[in-house]
């Protein structure tokens, strides 16, 4: 199933990658408000979608999305509560960059009419995507994996000091997966070499912890990719793709979504 901003590709495996960050597409409507397009696209979890084009080839389930966040956060509380309560974050429309930077014209910024409209338009079709391959899925499997891809820059002082880890496991402390499942998947970033760490800075997302039903036979778990491991930061913004720098990344992440339909169908729950 495809529109113009949301793919569905459909998968048998019991896995599903969601990809809620990596669009640039920015509607005119919206970006007639921006301080800047460029601006807008920045925050962008850049190529994730490529990085794990290989997934479908695993028979998995991929879903993802054209749109930038700066329309409509895919993976924010649409209540629109703080994932992280006392830690600078981004909204559910966001009104500002990473860095702080205002991304509205001054009067521009979306009101609740507007929040209201984004989220009819695009956040609920991209989350029955979603709850529809879960349902599908379970049908067939009696537990599955629900993984949520993401990238970001190494450095951004306002959200974390210092350099962030390779690799960013996130399973809501331990709630939204079976631990078994978090293990496996630390063993392959492990044995990669490269630095990792499970519920650091980023926990999980609210497609993480509002999917993640173990006792119901979904497993969430959020990847965090700091972005040096497939892409030079280094330089000017954006940097290219570049299939062959972003191999070895891709190497490892085939063992890590190889971790979780070994988990899902290995001795499953009766």
């Amino acid at each position: 199933m495809s529109t113009d901003w949301l793919t569905v590709v459909r998968g048998d495996a019991p896995l599903i990658v969601s990809v809620p960050h990596a669009g640039t597409h920015i509607p005119a409507d919206i970006a007639a408000g921006l301080v800047s397009t460029a601006l807008g696209e920045h925050d962008a979890d850049l190529y994730v979608d490529r990085l794990y084009a290989f997934a479908t080839d695993l028979g998995a389930t991929v879903i993802r999305t054209a749109i930038s966040r700066t329309a409509i956060d895919m993976n924010r509380d649409p209540s629109g509560a703080s994932l992280y309560p006392g830690q600078a974050t981004t909204g559910f429309c966001p009104i500002e960059t990473f860095d702080g930077e205002a991304l509205y014209k001054p009067g521009h910024e979306p009101d609740d009419a507007e929040i209201a409209r984004r989220h009819d338009r695009y956040f609920a079709p991209y989350h029955a995507a979603i709850a529809g391959e879960i349902e599908r899925l379970r049908s067939h499997h009696p537990r599955i994996v629900l993984y949520d891809a993401h990238s970001i820059r190494s450095h951004v002082s306002r959200l974390f000091d210092g350099e962030l880890p390779q690799f960013n496991i996130g399973t809501n402390s331990g709630i939204s997966c079976d631990p078994a499942l978090a293990a496996a998947v630390e063993a392959v970033c492990d044995i990669s070499g490269h630095s990792r760490v499970t519920n650091g800075r980023f926990k999980g997302g609210w497609i993480t912890r509002h999917y993640g039903q173990p006792e119901s036979g979904v497993h969430a778990i959020q990847m965090e990719l700091a972005m040096r491991g497939y892409l030079d930061e280094a330089a000017p913004w954006p940097p290219a793709w570049d299939a062959i720098r972003a191999q070895p990344m891709q190497h490892i992440l085939e063992q890590v979504l190889g971790a979780c339909m070994d988990f899902a169908t290995h001795n499953p729950p009766p």
